[in-house]
């Protein structure tokens, strides 16, 4: 069974061992005996938590709406990359066919 916090108005903050079923109704004080209602005073295992674990809680929550998808990073090989970026390299030249040809490499090498 789950540990619930209370707080009394004379006595202040105390807990109480509570089935889940009972988590939303007010419990006894153990010292005055008056009705005390169910309070948030910590956050659940958050101060327990290794860091990785909550980075990935967090991506995980990001995540879940909007998942990101390839073409919004943007392109496959980096910002100087001939083939996504649109550009020529001065590595390779196209011929009038579309052809492509790599003057300063080696010509065994097959280019991506």
């Amino acid at each position: 069974m789950p540990v619930y916090e209370y707080l009394c108005d004379g006595c202040g903050p105390f807990t109480a061992i509570r089935p889940m079923a009972e988590y939303a109704e007010p419990h006894r004080c153990p010292d005055c005996d008056a009705s005390a209602p169910r309070v948030l005073m910590t956050a659940p295992r958050l101060a327990t938590m290794s860091a990785t674990r909550r980075v990935a809680h967090a991506t995980n929550e990001r995540s879940r709406d909007a998942p990101k998808v390839l073409s919004q990073l943007g392109p496959a090989h980096g910002a100087g990359c001939a083939c996504c970026s649109g550009t020529s390299s001065r590595l390779s030249r196209r011929g009038k066919d579309g052809s492509k040809s790599f003057p300063t490499s080696r010509p065994w090498m097959i280019s991506h």
